[in-house]
């Protein structure tokens, strides 16, 4: 399975990096390089520290929300199978 996780873009540099803020503020570098006329604000998704595709800021949230939802099954999951 393969997970890109949504971000707000902070900063692109000269070289194509970008600094991501995710949810919680951590922030890391993705190579911008594989999307067009990314910018400072744009929310992206990221998976494997490269960019692969622009959304908009409700398109983020929906996934959010299915990320902790997700999570909270896992938990749930392994709850229930330790002692």
């Amino acid at each position: 399975m393969c997970l890109g996780l949504p971000g707000k873009v902070v900063e692109v540099r000269p070289d194509g990096v970008a600094i991501v803020e995710y949810s919680g503020g951590l922030r890391s570098e993705a190579d911008a390089r594989t999307v067009d006329n990314v910018k400072p604000g744009d929310v992206v998704i990221v998976h494997a520290g490269i960019i692969i595709s622009v959304i908009d800021e409700e398109e983020a949230k929906r996934q959010l929300e299915f990320l902790e939802e997700f999570i909270s099954d896992l938990e749930r999951k392994a709850e229930q199978l330790l002692p």
